[in-house]
């Protein structure tokens, strides 16, 4: 009798692939590790800029538009049947089942900018939190406000750049298996603690609820005040779909449930169990930290003028955020390394240099680190030229980019207007309409065209803002600064 609890993957060709063993809650974890991350940080301020009525309907909207086309994607995950066709293992295989040519390759562009623009983010958001630590020591020790507490974000960056740097060389890294339960956990250390933090201000002033209804920017009084506000609202929506953001990986994280039942079927009840999570942490933690800042909640909880004392839960909060993203910055960056080098090999596959491997003995002081008896070879580092290279560039540009535009809050709006729509909604539903044969002009076709319409102008809207807010700080503040 076939063991329920096993399940074997079979390719078009009717092969055996590997072996998969995931349930709806394995594909939970997955989904609440995927979406909560460095956002969360911003959602007070975001709460802040659309007040107590439209920031928690605007933070629910999302959360029903994701599941929604998630939905549809998780249809999508084999073909052309969604039980019993052949398995598609990346979103940009199931987009080149359903749909034309010129969608495979801006769902390619899609993916690489978000995911390339992830790493700024991140290498923005690991700055501003070592930064944070420094000042929040130095006040602890010399006093609110003393001199020399406000260090520069481009030392940090570059700090943080040469470690992933090295971490890069390593050798699959992306298949370490407690990468992903550091970064687990380490996320949902900062995330409790600054929900912790943001709890505890709001009883220290009598449980006094602050802010308004309509939020900052019905404050407002100048003519001036009023436009900056204006974008501040476009900036929030971006900062949420950021904090949404997952369909990049749903496909990945379907591929690794068992079946029966259905991987469809699984991976709806997945989301829905994901997304209610999350929305609750959100409101929880937006509704929270705008009760207790009211209209001036800062751009990051941790790292802005919110919290200095206790400044050992402070630092470490802003510990696991670096934590977070060391190894989060590596898989998100494992994609463009992959596709990079593979484009070089192709396109020049006689080169020497370029396919050329040299193993390179370790070092005798690192033999203690050795699990194998100690008659077996020394243990040797594969280096690759290409590999060194390539990794370098994009680790160095990324870099100089997040030092040359270190506005937190304005950058993770950017990645969130610039990956929702195309990723989020417009690629799902146009697989979904391709799947069923929706006709053009049906009920069905005008509605979803409506919900994905709608979705381009809140994407554009949000980019409108992110857009102003960089060019309003590059105005106001010198590159090299990391602003909260």
């Amino acid at each position: 009798m076939a063991d329920s609890r096993r399940s074997v993957v079979y390719d078009a060709e009717g092969g055996d692939d590997h072996e998969r063993q995931g349930t709806a809650w394995t594909a939970t974890s997955h989904i609440v590790a995927a979406v909560v991350g460095s956002g969360v940080l911003a959602l007070a301020w975001t709460v802040a800029q659309l007040g107590w009525v439209v920031g928690p309907l605007v933070l629910v909207g999302f959360s029903c538009v994701t599941y929604y086309t998630s939905a549809l994607l998780a249809d999508c995950y084999r073909y052309p049947d969604p039980v019993h066709g052949a398995v598609n293992r990346e979103y940009i295989d199931a987009v080149r089942c359903y749909l034309d040519r010129k969608n495979v390759v801006l769902c390619g562009c899609a993916q690489y900018v978000n995911l390339w623009g992830t790493l700024v983010g991140y290498t923005i958001t690991a700055s501003a939190s070592m930064i944070a630590i420094k000042r929040v020591n130095c006040f602890h020790r010399d006093g609110y406000g003393a001199a020399g507490c406000n260090p520069s974000g481009s030392t940090y960056m570059v700090v943080f750049g040469l470690f992933q740097l090295l971490l890069s060389q390593l050798p699959s890294l992306h298949n370490i298996a407690w990468l992903s339960v550091v970064a687990v956990a380490t996320s949902l250390g900062y995330s409790f603690i600054s929900l912790g933090l943001c709890s505890a201000k709001w009883a220290s002033h009598g449980g006094h609820v602050r802010g308004t209804l309509a939020g900052a920017a019905a404050v407002a009084g100048r003519a001036d005040d009023d436009k900056q506000a204006a974008f501040n609202v476009l900036l929030a929506l971006g900062n949420i779909a950021f904090s949404y953001t997952f369909a990049d990986v749903l496909i990945e994280i379907q591929d690794t449930l068992r079946s029966p039942p259905a991987e469809n079927r699984t991976m709806k009840r997945a989301s829905a169990y994901g997304l209610a999570i999350t929305t609750v942490f959100y409101l929880a933690l937006g509704c929270t930290g705008y009760a207790a800042f009211g209209d001036h909640a800062p751009g990051n909880i941790l790292t802005g003028f919110a919290f200095y004392e206790p400044f050992w839960l402070v630092d470490a909060a802003n510990v696991c955020v670096v934590l977070h993203l060391v190894g989060a910055y590596q898989v998100f960056a494992q994609p463009i390394f992959a596709r990079l080098e593979s484009c070089v090999a192709c396109r020049w596959p006689d080169a020497k240099l370029i396919n050329a491997t040299y193993y390179v003995r370790v070092p005798p002081c690192l033999l203690l680190l050795r699990t194998s008896s100690s008659s077996s070879p020394p243990p040797t580092l594969a280096v690759a030229p290409l590999k060194l290279v390539l990794r370098t560039i994009v680790i160095m540009f990324t870099t100089l980019v997040a030092m040359l535009v270190p506005f937190f809050n304005a950058v993770l709006g950017l990645i969130g207007a610039l990956g929702f729509w195309p990723l989020s909604v417009y690629f799902p539903v146009s697989m979904h309409m391709a799947r069923l044969n929706i006709r053009r002009g049906e009920i069905r076709w005008w509605m979803l065209q409506a919900m994905s319409f709608v979705c381009l102008l809140i994407s554009v809207a949000a980019s409108i803002g992110s857009v102003h807010d960089i060019v309003h700080n590059l105005k106001a503040a010198a590159p090299f600064n990391t602003a909260n």
